[in-house]
């Protein structure tokens, strides 16, 4: 298959060196260049998706690691060797390590640069604030650096820039939560990203750059992280029903959050971007769900009582909490004339009807001695 050279190998330039070296896109090129950073995440894989369904070349920055983490964009990967096909292409290269950033901008010649790449658990920067504030909030500014130090060497100033905010960077301000609404971040994720709002914000002023803050609400999918909440439930619910584990091991269930379609959320980046001017957008579905309603609706789809199952552990409570988040996404609504496609019900069904089929996966090969379940108390 043609994600073989992604899933299990590295790929290799014509030496045999370990690299994901890419030649110079070609000066006649007339297909939109687009450079996303975060590419393996949720948001940059149905980014890409997007994109090359709108004819755009792509090109992915990711991290070097021991083990592969390209799990959500391998069916879309096409060896690069087989040039006329592949419009995706990666590079290695890290928000830490500035010269990795110039060295890609200079190489690539993007017209638009997605930059989604972050330590986006809320709780885990608590663990480590130092490495959060570094990539979200320092690697951002390191990747505008970047574009801004290759638009005054080239001139070429059409560069359009869009930085992933979050609904966190509201922390304790009532809802709804708009583009107005002031900043009170609640962790060190939170904080981060409010830096690298305000240095998006300092660079387009400044520089003049066309740079956009997307301030996005909670937005999720069949392929979000399993040590997020929304998946965490889902993934759950799907090996209760097939019988793999009995409990599920949850923090505070009534923090409320605006919970939308991550698919629907990478149509608005775009759109942010084709616009004349710039500017900084809520995108948010406009209602809000606790925690508990989510549970609700996530296990009475597949006719179960969440109370049978679920266990509440101090561990998994905020040192600092965030209450309630609810978007006003009235400015994305007019200008953009952007709206969420797929609703709170909707979305549940979607992710436990993967998960659940992921499940009967994993009983095979349960049930053939080939994995463990790992089944919690």
């Amino acid at each position: 298959m043609a994600t073989d050279s992604v899933s299990r190998s590295e790929p290799t330039d014509a030496n045999g060196t370990d690299d994901l070296a890419y030649p110079t896109p070609h000066l006649q090129n007339t297909r939109k260049i687009a450079l996303i950073t975060g590419i393996t995440g949720q948001d940059g894989s149905y980014l890409t998706e997007f994109l090359l369904d709108k004819g755009y070349e792509v090109h992915g920055l990711i991290r070097r690691s021991s083990n592969f983490n390209t799990q959500r964009i391998n069916h879309i990967y096409i060896d690069p060797h087989n040039a006329h096909k592949a419009r995706m292409k990666l590079h290695y290269a890290d928000l830490s390590d500035a010269s990795s950033l110039r060295r890609w901008v200079d190489t690539i010649l993007p017209d638009e640069v997605y930059n989604l790449a972050a330590q986006s658990h809320v709780a885990v920067s608590f663990e480590i604030p130092d490495y959060t504030a570094d990539v979200v909030a320092t690697g951002a500014l390191r990747l505008l650096e970047a574009v801004r130090s290759h638009i005054s060497a080239t001139g070429r100033s059409h560069i359009k820039y869009y930085q992933a905010g979050s609904s966190e960077m509201f922390g304790s301000t009532p809802p709804p939560q708009s583009e107005s609404s002031p900043f009170h971040p609640r962790s060190p994720y939170a904080a981060s990203k409010c830096a690298a709002h305000w240095y998006t914000v300092n660079y387009r002023e400044a520089y003049g750059i066309f740079a956009c803050n997307g301030i996005l609400f909670n937005h999720e999918s069949p392929r979000r992280g399993e040590n997020f909440v929304t998946r965490k439930i889902t993934r759950a619910v799907g090996r209760i029903k097939i019988g793999l584990q009995s409990k599920l091991f949850l923090g505070n269930l009534h923090a409320s959050r605006d919970w939308g379609f991550a698919g629907d959320y990478v149509e608005a980046m775009w759109m942010m971007l084709q616009q004349e001017q710039p500017g900084d957008y809520v995108v948010a579905t406009e209602e809000s769900h606790t925690v508990e309603e989510f549970l609700v609706a996530a296990f009475g789809y597949v006719g179960l009582n969440w109370k049978d199952h679920v266990v509440i552990d101090k561990r998994y409570f905020r040192p600092a909490e965030v209450d309630n988040l609810k978007g006003d996404a009235s400015k994305a609504k007019k200008v953009l004339g952007w709206k969420p496609k797929v609703g709170f019900e909707q979305l549940v069904r979607m992710m436990i009807d993967e998960d659940v089929e992921l499940a009967k996966r994993e009983k095979v090969l349960v049930d053939a001695g080939y994995m463990d379940a790992q089944q919690q108390p």
